[in-house]
């Protein structure tokens, strides 16, 4: 019906417009979490924007080796489209994308998907109380709702090197893994020490002649339960869901209990000892171990977890690089030291740009009085619950500022706002109106509460990590319990919104 209309207006020789009530941006766990709670309340009405050619967010992005999720597989995943047969613990990346396949599969989102559209602009009509998005191919899409589901991990990090242009030998980020390039007996830079990196490293060390490890901040890693699901615990998952559910709630409590450490920083000392012994006894060579050792407190930074990744460190073929560097030439990398070392092949493991004012840079998006989005987010990014944000009407996001976690499942909060919206369009319906948009002071408030909870966390004990923007200000994350947040979106308060109606009149909840 969709590709009918644009023929038609095609073969009229004009641009090409559609119309649907909502547009949701990006067709990864959010995005499809959006779409099948709108088909379970019978609403057809909406349209994935994707920009890649299938579904699958991250998880189709990142296919690097070893690429795994550091949250156990039952948490990570839909509750309302659970997996009885998670081969292990924590699952890969393979496993993770053919589950959402196989959700997507089950729901026929793909009839409601427009794959290789991506989104230029987005304008709010205050007149209309409607969006107009633009979309790369010429179309304009006119919508109610915007849900804005392209997640905070997409856009990679590159550094800038001196002399970068220069060098001949292949050059990929960990995000854009090639995997027509054999590694084999080749000498291999490994840019970074974050989630990609310490993943990749154990895998390709056992394939390259040389490979060095660039090293600028080191990270805490610790051990992770590698235990592959026995066939009768799933059989179990399968014939009995209060078992799967109860085997959930355990992950999921067992996971909280990780916030006390994080907002009481002076208990995490005990947990830096056991993670500083766990290097000395994984890493032969002492002084090594003291360069792997980080020397700000355990959870300022993204905490990692692998078994694999100081014991690549014990192979000869494998050099940790602490001098920062210089610039690269034709085939090597020189540090600061003087040293150069020839090599092959450069990756770059050093994640993804998160601060939304920089990766918005291809995504124009104008509410109420033409102010446009990163201009609001100037000083940083601040949302309602990181789900609305005042002066963009009807404009909603999944795993906005300060809804991302270090504790937990993301998937838990997804599901939360997701259902936050879902009332909001029903207020909106229920008042006869067109439009919602938080209230100035309600949003203002909220984010003064948030930076209050945030002072004295771990998280802004000292270090500089991707959870902040410049000045120290954490955007990224969530400061406490994820039930908590559960609690406080489980049910709207009208009084905090502004509803709206066309030709620009408004009334107060």
């Amino acid at each position: 019906m969709l590709e009918a209309q644009i023929q038609h207006d095609q073969t009229k020789n004009i641009a090409p417009t559609l119309r649907t009530q909502v547009a949701i941006i990006g067709g990864g766990f959010g995005g499809i979490a959006m779409a099948i709670r709108l088909l379970q309340q019978s609403n057809h009405d909406f349209i994935i924007l994707e920009k890649a050619n299938e579904l699958g967010g991250t998880w189709r992005e990142n296919r690097y080796p070893g690429a795994a999720c550091d949250v156990q597989s039952h948490m990570y995943s839909l509750s309302f489209a659970p997996k009885t047969d998670w081969s292990k613990r924590y699952a890969e990346a393979p496993e993770i994308f053919e589950y959402i396949q196989q959700v997507a599969r089950e729901y026929n989102l793909q009839q409601y998907c427009r794959f290789n559209s991506e989104v230029y602009s987005a304008k709010y009509n205050e007149n209309t109380c409607e969006w107009q998005l633009q979309l790369n191919d010429n179309i304009t899409l006119s919508a109610q709702y915007v849900i804005f589901a392209s997640g905070p991990l997409h856009v990679p990090q590159i550094p800038k090197i001196l002399g970068i242009e220069k060098f001949k030998g292949k050059i990929f980020h960990s995000s854009q893994w090639n995997h027509e390039y054999d590694l084999k007996d080749k000498n291999v830079a490994s840019i970074g020490t974050g989630g990609s990196a310490i993943q990749y490293i154990p895998e390709i060390a056992t394939q390259t002649k040389q490979l060095y490890v660039f090293q600028r901040t080191a990270a805490w890693v610790i051990p992770r339960d590698e235990r592959s699901y026995l066939n009768l615990e799933k059989t179990l998952f399968k014939k009995f869901d209060w078992y799967r559910k109860i085997h959930r709630a355990r992950l999921y409590w067992s996971n909280e209990s990780r916030v006390i450490p994080i907002v009481k920083p002076i208990t995490m000392k005990y947990a830096q000892k056991l993670a500083e012994m766990y290097i000395k006894y994984q890493v032969k060579d002492a002084d090594l171990a003291q360069k792997l050792i980080p020397n700000y407190i355990m959870g300022c930074k993204r905490i990692l977890i692998s078994n694999k990744y100081f014991p690549t460190f014990n192979r000869p073929n494998v050099e940790l690089v602490t001098d920062t560097i210089q610039e690269v030439t034709e085939n090597s990398i020189i540090t600061k030291d003087g040293k150069s070392r020839e090599i092959d092949c450069l990756i770059y493991g050093t994640g993804f740009i998160t601060d939304p004012r920089i990766y918005l840079k291809s995504f124009a998006c104008f509410g109420e009085h033409g102010q446009e989005l990163k201009q609001v987010w100037q000083d940083g990014a601040e949302s309602y619950y990181g789900i609305c944000t005042k002066g963009f009407p009807n404009f909603f996001q999944l795993l906005g500022p300060n809804t991302v976690l270090a504790h937990n499942s993301v998937i838990f909060m997804i599901e939360a706002q997701v259902d936050y919206i879902l009332q909001m369009m029903q207020l909106v319906s229920k008042s006869k109106s067109q439009a919602i948009a938080v209230k100035d002071d309600i949003q203002n408030q909220y984010n003064d509460h948030i930076q209050q909870m945030l002072d004295g966390t771990v998280w802004q004990s000292g270090c500089v990590s991707w959870y902040q923007q410049d000045g120290g200000k954490n955007f990224a994350l969530w400061p406490t319990y994820t039930w908590k947040y559960w609690l406080a979106t489980r049910k709207i308060n009208a009084a905090d919104f502004r509803l709206l109606n066309k030709i620009n009149t408004s009334h107060a909840a």
